[in-house]
């Protein structure tokens, strides 16, 4: 009897801390009206992002395409990131602004839209259910998730640091025609703080020796880059000053604040290692 009652406990307290849905967040209304949500909408094609004409370009019926077409290179209107998870079973589409995205997978992702006031629609085989208006920032991402029988909740918004190399491509577009990106903001995917914490957290528990450490940050490197100060810290985890010069050289590429390169200074624990990396940087 007393191991029954144990068992009920352990249960009931697993229970209690798993999620729930529609209880997490800032509930958004839904602002779709009842005749709305009777009427279907036909979509031409499934499983695919469509990115409709943007405000101000009309659409051109293929058949009387103009032979001199008026061409917009590197348009800049603003950049501002939307995140939408499902977790229902089901196929739903999702159109924010002037994007429209249609899976089954349960999450959408949106990228260069512009900022301020945005619709955002949710749609189920066909059927609007779901309808608000969100405001974006510049250079923001905002994580929302939706349950069909609570409504659409706001859990995060926070900054985007990198727009994971989108600058990049347009680099390799716009450059073979004499056009140039607009800020210059080139830095790749950097990691967040929060990220940042849980990978380090992470290294910290799982790797107990120099040579997984690094493996693990190595790994990392391939599809992040860091600050000066996240990279400090990395060297400082490190044991040994002949692996940390070797981490810290190999860890310049993937910095994203290289004029701050000097904090990664206080990860030595002898003077000749930090003259080693600044003879190193200076010859590159």
């Amino acid at each position: 009897m007393k191991k029954i009652f144990i068992s009920w406990m352990l249960l009931a307290g697993i229970s209690s801390f798993a999620q729930e849905a529609g209880k997490a967040g800032e509930l958004l209304k839904n602002e779709a009206s009842t005749t709305e949500m009777k009427a279907p909408k036909s979509f031409s094609e499934r499983n695919k992002t469509f990115e409709q004409p943007r405000s101000g370009n009309n659409p051109i019926p293929q058949g009387n395409r103009i032979k001199n077409p008026n061409y917009q290179w590197n348009r800049n209107y603003g950049y501002a990131e939307v995140f939408l998870r499902i977790p229902e079973q089901g196929f739903f589409t999702v159109e924010v602004g002037d994007q429209m995205m249609a899976n089954g997978s349960g999450k959408y992702r949106f990228f260069d839209l512009s900022s301020g006031r945005m619709p955002i629609s949710i749609y189920e085989n066909g059927f609007l259910i779901y309808r608000t208006t969100l405001m974006l920032r510049n250079n923001n991402r905002m994580v929302l998730d939706f349950f069909s029988n609570e409504g659409l909740y706001l859990l995060d918004s926070y900054p985007v640091k990198g727009q994971y190399g989108f600058n990049d491509w347009n680099d390799v577009w716009n450059n073979p025609y004499g056009n140039h990106s607009g800020d210059g903001y080139n830095q790749g995917n950097v990691m967040d703080s929060n990220s940042f914490r849980q990978f380090f957290d992470m290294l910290m528990r799982n790797e107990k020796f120099d040579d997984g450490k690094i493996a693990m940050i190595n790994q990392q490197m391939r599809t992040s880059m860091f600050t000066s100060a996240q990279i400090r810290d990395l060297v400082k985890a490190i044991s040994f000053d002949n692996k940390k010069l070797a981490l810290a050289k190999s860890m310049f590429r993937s910095c994203a604040d290289k004029n701050n390169y000097f904090l990664v200074n206080d990860a030595f624990d002898f003077e000749s290692s930090r003259r080693e990396l600044m003879e190193y940087i200076s010859k590159l």
